[in-house]
């Protein structure tokens, strides 16, 4: 799966995502571009974007698009990787276009 990470979700969660290929929103050239404008460009080349932003589902309409989105509740890095299992777990079940949000203890 080819996963794109928000600028707000720590770039080290690649590495607990070894069976999937990720980049930044930076790394694309992206950086700094609206929700609407990244999901609309994540759209062309990716299956899902994952992001920490709470908000995203408030601002963004999400029905109709064309990749999958797992919202993460929080950007901590120690919190994530101890929520390693949760994250593929999660992963695994989404399906395109979705919309999931994903509560790490």
């Amino acid at each position: 799966m080819r996963i794109l990470l928000d600028e707000c979700v720590p770039w080290p969660l690649h590495r607990l995502l070894v069976d999937h290929e990720c980049s930044t929103a930076h790394k694309e050239g992206w950086g700094g571009a609206s929700n609407g404008d990244l999901i609309r460009l994540a759209e062309t080349g990716f299956d899902c974007f994952i992001t920490s932003d709470q908000n995203i589902r408030y601002q963004q309409n999400l029905q109709g698009r064309k990749i999958a989105i797992l919202e993460l509740s929080t950007n901590d890095w120690r919190r994530i990787q101890k929520a390693e299992a949760l994250i593929l777990a999660a992963l695994c079940k989404l399906d395109n276009e979705a919309f999931q949000s994903l509560e790490i203890p």
